[in-house]
């Protein structure tokens, strides 16, 4: 079967209230929550079709599953990618989007070769909490937006503006020329809680292993790191991630 597979609740219960994409829900079980998903699916008008849960299982092509998913049509996928640089999106590329900036307090996310789908999925879910305005990915030596991150983010990924660049270094003279100031995730950095990040913020978070590339901390205008006193090495990049969005939000009073 062609087209994109979306397994999680949460996911195709945004993908549905959005309508960004054309297909069919299958399901095999009438749990309460299918039910809901059901409800909605036919409310905006999409087909929906029962089959057995061996049907599913080949979908989804895992034995664990919940009985319902969403598969959208190959054709809706090919016109979507016509429109944005982002898999299927409609969205503001970075060149549009800083063209029509007006917001003093805007924030971009920049993720420097995270290249675990779960990592990126919680990245994105924490930059719609926090009303990041983009989310730049190298279009290389990086996890892309699919059904796994779909499924980790509960379906914020049909919220937030995703673009995929060719050239992070390029991309982050672009905003440093809109007025944005940069600021990468480092151990080494300064406490986040004692650099002001009010402003137009751009936050580079770097890799699971090696964290930022040479090249990449070089064109940033300051490092800043999280406080922290634990037994292990490091915060996971995704919990960091939320909570320097935290952080940054909080201090530009945004609410």
């Amino acid at each position: 079967m062609k087209g994109t597979v979306y397994t999680g609740f949460h996911g195709i219960e945004e993908l549905l209230k959005k309508k960004k994409t054309d297909g069919v829900l299958y399901y095999s079980k009438i749990s309460k929550r299918n039910a809901l998903i059901l409800e909605l699916a036919k409310k905006q008008g999409y087909r929906t079709l029962k089959v057995s849960d061996l049907e599913i299982t080949k979908i989804v092509e895992e034995s664990a599953h919940r009985g319902i998913v969403f598969v959208s049509s190959p054709e809706a996928g090919i016109n979507e990618k016509k429109k944005s640089g982002n898999g299927g999106k409609s969205s503001e590329n970075l060149e549009t989007y800083l063209k029509n900036l007006k917001s003093e307090n805007a924030l971009v996310v920049i993720l420097d070769g995270v290249t675990d789908p779960h990592n990126l999925g919680a990245i994105i879910r924490s930059a719609d909490q926090f009303y990041a305005d983009m989310i730049l990915l190298p279009s290389r030596n990086s996890a892309k937006d699919n059904t796994t991150v779909s499924k980790t983010s509960a379906g914020a990924d049909n919220y937030v503006n995703i673009n995929v660049v060719t050239n992070i270094s390029r991309a982050m003279e672009q905003l440093k020329k809109a007025g944005f100031w940069i600021y990468g995730a480092d151990m080494s950095g300064n406490s986040i809680a004692k650099t002001n990040l009010t402003g137009r913020v751009v936050l580079v978070m770097g890799s699971e292993g090696k964290g930022l590339r040479e090249l990449t901390r070089t064109k940033c205008d300051n490092l800043i790191s999280i406080p922290a006193n634990g037994h292990v090495d490091s915060l996971n990049v995704s919990v960091a991630a939320g909570i320097m969005l935290y952080e940054i939000r909080r201090q530009q009073d945004f609410s």
